[in-house]
């Protein structure tokens, strides 16, 4: 193998900000999510895994099954296996957050969307 592979990360751009994907394994993946100012992803729930969000830059708005809380920076907020939850930039500086996936599968198609300010609801 050669010293001078280079691994190309995977990385989208969406409407609410973007993401790069860290690490990859079989039963994680960690994820780097950027979320622009005014803006939220769908409120949404996973039947295959869990995750773990550490706000690391801004504070979040998070809602998680209907309760609604700030996260600040250096905090952080587990979402259960099948819990509706969804995060959100409710200020004019960028939200950063570290999310942590664990569970057996990690695709799009694990997303159930129950709300989604860009159209993308079941």
């Amino acid at each position: 193998m050669s010293d001078d592979v280079t691994y190309q990360r995977e990385m989208d751009e969406r409407p609410w900000g973007r993401y790069t994907v860290l690490d990859d394994g079989p039963t994680f993946k960690v994820k780097r999510i950027e979320v622009l100012p005014g803006k939220r992803l769908s409120y949404q729930r996973h039947a295959r895994r869990a995750e773990h969000w550490f706000i690391v830059e801004g504070t979040a708005v998070i809602t998680l099954q209907g309760e609604r809380i700030e996260v600040a920076a250096g905090h952080a907020v587990d979402i259960p296996l099948g819990a509706d939850h969804r995060i959100e930039n409710a200020s004019d500086e960028m939200v950063v957050f570290v999310e942590v996936q664990h569970g057996d599968y990690f695709g799009e198609d694990d997303i159930v969307r129950l709300d989604d300010d860009y159209g993308r609801v079941e």
